[in-house]
């Protein structure tokens, strides 16, 4: 389960010590962990940071199809919903907005 919650962002807890919008999970009946989730403006950092490990280098780095493949996947996990999430994006890639929604209508 760690693994799990380490790759949302979230983080466990004693159930005794969850709030309302935690999430508390039960084994058999009994409260065994809490998780409290990330708040969503940290999923986008959180995303871009998972992907640099990914490719072993800063995003800025990578070439133009890796770039593109890396644009598909952030749309896919809903970054592009957020506010500022292109801009942020396309500052992690090195790139202009203008060129990440290139990359979107490229995909398409």
């Amino acid at each position: 389960m760690t693994p799990l919650v380490e790759a949302i962002g979230g983080t466990l807890l004693d159930p005794a010590e969850a709030l309302p919008d935690d999430v508390v999970l039960s084994w058999e009946g009994r409260e065994t962990v809490a998780v409290r989730l990330p708040h969503l403006s940290d999923s986008l950092d959180r995303i871009l940071a998972d992907l640099e490990r990914r490719h072993g280098a800063p995003l800025a780095e990578l070439d133009r199809k890796t770039k593109q493949s890396i644009v598909r996947t952030l749309e896919s996990r809903g970054a592009f919903t957020l506010r500022h999430g292109v801009e942020k994006a396309a500052a992690a890639l090195g790139v202009s907005r203008f060129t990440i929604y290139n990359y979107l209508n490229r995909a398409e």
